[in-house]
């Protein structure tokens, strides 16, 4: 199965289980303009129970490992939980939407793209250079404030930097804007 067929079907059966989402992570960096190999998809939802076990079954059925435990665990504490598929190893990352203002923002905002000729819900990329921060932050990610750099370098003047700036403030990444190259 290529990385295109996983996307597809993951898109489907979010649709199916009528559970909005948002594609986020390496594939979304990779649609504004740094590739680089991944074995993942990341994708936030914002399910029901009733969405999350709807996507864990159809899921299930299509041959993916999926803990349902886990699923609703994740809905619980606003974590995340996976499904893998065994055969090739293709693992995708269902990350339950958090209950915060940029996290809600960041969902609202998202935006159609076409990624592989699939049409997606995709994280925008001032969304997705925030998010970026908060995961070099969070793991002290060498590769996070890459990215940023390179999407800084390549997109930077399509960025909306007084919206960037806003969340880097609000959410305390000073330093992590500083050391991928986005401020003073």
């Amino acid at each position: 199965m290529s990385l295109a067929a996983l996307l597809q079907r993951v898109v489907d059966v979010l649709a199916d289980a009528g559970v909005p989402h948002m594609l986020t992570g390496s594939l979304a960096a990779a649609y504004y303009s740094v590739p680089r190999a991944t074995q993942d998809v990341d994708v936030v939802v914002a399910p029901t129970e009733d969405g999350i076990l709807r996507v864990v079954r159809a899921l299930s059925q299509a041959g993916y490992y999926v803990d349902r435990a886990a699923a609703l665990e994740a809905l619980k504490t606003r974590g995340q939980f996976n499904a893998i598929d065994p055969e090739t190893g293709w693992k995708v990352d269902l990350i339950i939407r958090k209950d915060r203002p940029f996290s809600e923002t960041e969902f609202d905002r998202r935006e159609r793209a076409s990624v592989f000729g699939i049409e997606v819900s995709l994280t925008t990329l001032e969304d997705l250079l925030i998010a970026k921060l908060e995961w070099a932050k969070l793991g002290d990610s060498a590769l996070q404030r890459s990215d940023v750099r390179q999407l800084l370098e390549n997109r930077g003047d399509d960025i909306d930097r007084d919206y960037v700036e806003t969340w880097v403030e609000r959410l305390g990444l000073d330093d992590e804007w500083r050391a991928a190259g986005g401020g003073p």
